[in-house]
């Protein structure tokens, strides 16, 4: 191939890459930290949202995420209420 296809795949790749970050941001309103105790260990992760609520359910989902093995654990820790949650105004 020669230099100046190369260049432009990569700078087509590039532009598509900001758009799906840029598109993806966008929607992201609201952020807010969920920390939950399960199986003795406190995690606490951020999530992101349109809404409040859509921002707690998903760091909520982020801190079960990688805190749980196994189907029966997930939905454990799904239903656990969390220790804290916050949603510092933007």
């Amino acid at each position: 191939m020669r230099p100046l296809v190369i260049g432009a795949i990569v700078v087509a790749g590039l532009a598509f890459m900001g758009v799906v970050v840029w598109g993806t941001l966008q929607g992201a309103e609201v952020e807010c930290e969920v920390c939950l105790v399960f199986d003795g260990e406190e995690v606490c992760r951020l999530g992101r949202g349109e809404s409040e609520v859509d921002a707690l359910a998903a760091a909520h989902s982020s801190a079960c995420g990688g805190n749980t093995s196994g189907m029966a654990e997930s939905i454990a820790c799904v239903n656990r209420i969390p220790e804290r949650s916050s949603c510092p105004a933007n």
